[in-house]
């Protein structure tokens, strides 16, 4: 039986609707012995996004981008974090957002993505699915200093550096962005192995 089958909307309650959209679902939820049991949660939409780990073999190198993010700064993350580009969809292909992502946040103008997996970092309480992409960059590729959109809040300072600085890194824990663990994670795998 499908969960479609078993679980049954009764109200959506709009919570926020400010930058992202907080809405409470009161469900019932059909459990394995046929019984329907009421539920309530509270379910956060910041929409669906793409991620990407640029790297580039013939240097053994990897692009990553510093900014702040007032979440983790509240949670004592002091500095700003240290994570793999990224940008909402907002209604376009995962693809063609993340090409337009890399170029304005790192300055790099590839042309070519692979997509490897999609994955629902918090599905407790999030909604919102990323789409984790790789992709090739060389030093041509460069087209400007990047940086993200001032009108956006964005002041991101790119950085290249070593494969395997970046996994001492995460060793140290020094990387803490879970996108950004999850696709270095993936070229320990499948593309800097040693």
């Amino acid at each position: 039986m499908s969960l479609k089958s078993r679980v049954k909307i009764k109200k959506i309650t709009k919570l926020s609707d400010n930058h992202f959209q907080l809405d409470r679902y009161d469900i019932e939820y059909q459990r394995n012995d046929g019984t329907w049991q009421p539920q309530m949660r509270e379910v956060y939409d910041c929409g669906d996004a793409a991620t990407i780990l640029l790297y580039n073999l013939q240097k053994q190198t990897i692009i990553l981008i510093k900014q702040l993010r007032v979440p983790c700064f509240l949670n004592g993350h002091e500095a700003a974090l240290l994570e793999t580009p990224a940008g909402l969809l907002d209604g376009m292909s995962p693809e063609k957002r993340i090409l337009e992502e890399i170029e304005e946040e790192t300055g790099f103008l590839i042309s070519k993505v692979e997509k490897i997996y999609d994955a629902f970092a918090s599905p407790g309480a999030l909604k919102s699915k990323t789409i984790f992409f790789i992709g090739e960059y060389t030093d041509k590729d460069k087209v400007s200093d990047g940086g993200g959109l001032e009108d956006e809040g964005e002041e991101i300072e790119v950085i290249e550096m070593p494969f395997k600085v970046a996994v001492k890194m995460l060793e140290n824990n020094e990387i803490q962005d879970m996108k950004t663990i999850m696709l270095l994670q993936y070229a320990m795998l499948k593309i800097f192995k040693s």
